[in-house]
């Protein structure tokens, strides 16, 4: 029998690194550089997504007949 067990998403992870971008987009926007930080933020926020989505659900042999 197949157990199903499920990978939690790294919130951690992804609170990392959308935090780091809005800090730097803080930054970039101080210097007049709106480009460069929608860039930035679009970035971070896809990067954080392929994390949550690449969440998998594993499956493994239960062990028990």
């Amino acid at each position: 029998m197949m157990k199903r067990e499920i990978e939690m998403p790294d919130y951690p992870k992804m609170y990392a690194i959308l935090c780091a971008a809005a800090s730097e987009a803080i930054d970039l926007l101080a210097e007049g550089k709106q480009a460069e930080a929608v860039n930035l933020l679009q970035s971070a926020l896809s990067e954080a997504e392929d994390l949550y989505i690449g969440a998998e659900v594993v499956l493994q042999e239960d062990g028990r007949h």
